[in-house]
Order: structure tokens, then sequence, then C-alpha cells
């Protein structure tokens, strides 16, 4: 059986259709939170912000007119709380809080899981010392896998804005992360 289109859950959840709206959260909420952990480095706050998001979505569901994908309307609503949250409050990274991203397929080689974790945690650490605006653009091309013009649109900048941030990021990235 086919999954539904975004589009049709979305009208189904305008008319109360609480299946319709589960659907369209449990579709999105793992890249939400993913999203949330990468750019502020704390579980606790990019679960809260994934609730802020869904919450956000919900109340205003109305207003997407379909333009844009829904998928790229909700991370650009993740992507404006991101940036409120990080305006709000300076936070610190622990390193705790990613020992344990390794991947399921690997939990047979424990050398693989470590070292895993250790990259992980390495460029984890990396991305939270770039500054806020080069982050979301590597946030944006290498985990939620946008072309560089999509993402000047999301983001409302040139495409040479992106490009050199996207330049100057991965630059600091190759100095800071020492390659195995």
């Amino acid at each position: 059986m086919f999954a539904p289109s975004d589009q049709r859950l979305v009208k189904q959840a305008l008319i109360n259709n609480k299946k319709a709206w589960l659907q369209l959260i449990s579709r999105y909420e793992r890249l939400v939170y993913n999203y949330a952990l990468r750019m502020v480095g704390n579980r606790e706050d990019a679960l809260d912000l994934m609730q802020d998001v869904f919450l956000s979505v919900f109340r205003n569901l109305a207003t997407w007119r379909g333009e844009s994908s829904f998928k790229n309307w909700l991370m650009s609503i993740a992507h404006y709380r991101c940036i409120e949250h990080y305006r709000r409050r300076k936070f610190a990274t622990d390193d705790s809080e990613v020992a344990d991203q390794a991947s399921d397929d690997d939990w047979h080689n424990p050398e693989q899981v470590y070292a895993g974790q250790q990259r992980g945690m390495q460029l984890f650490r990396a991305m939270q010392k770039l500054p806020l605006d080069q982050r979301l653009v590597v946030e944006l091309k290498f985990f939620q896998h946008m072309h560089l013009a999509d993402i000047a649109q999301q983001l409302e900048i040139p495409l040479s804005t992106v490009k050199s941030r996207l330049y100057g990021a991965v630059s600091k990235l190759q100095e800071w992360v020492e390659v195995v």
C-alpha cells in the first residue's frame, strides 16, 4: 500500500483527523530532532525544540500554501526555532550527548563502534565551534542534502553568500577534525 502524500495528510489534519496529524509527526520527527540536536548540541533542548516546532506547525498548518514542499516548510520553521533558541542562550557541548549515536548496523564490532563514536564526537565538537551562519549552511547541505540554490532561498541570502559560508566552514572543519 502506498503512503499518503504530505499534501493529503495536511488536508486531513486540517479537518481534525488525528491519525493524519500523527502520521505527519511520525514522518518528520526524527528529521526535526536530528536537525535540532546538531544545531543546539543538547538532547533536552533538541526535544524541546522539536516539540515547539510541531506545536508551531499545528497552529499554522492552515497557512501552508503548498508553494514549497511540506518538508521544506517544516524545516524552515525548525530553522527559525533553532535560531531563536541560539539567540536566547549560549550552550555548552557535553561529549556524553553524542557518545551513543553509533549506527545499529555496527553493534557487532566494538572497535568500529568506538572509532565511529570518536569521529562523530570530534565532528560534533567542531560543528559547535562554527559560527551559527556557517553551521546552518553545513547542516542544510550535508545533513539535509539541500542544493545550494535551495539553501540560499530558505535562508533568504544570495547564493554567493551560501557558497562562501560553506567553503569557509568546510575549511575550518578540515582544520579542526583529525582525519583518521
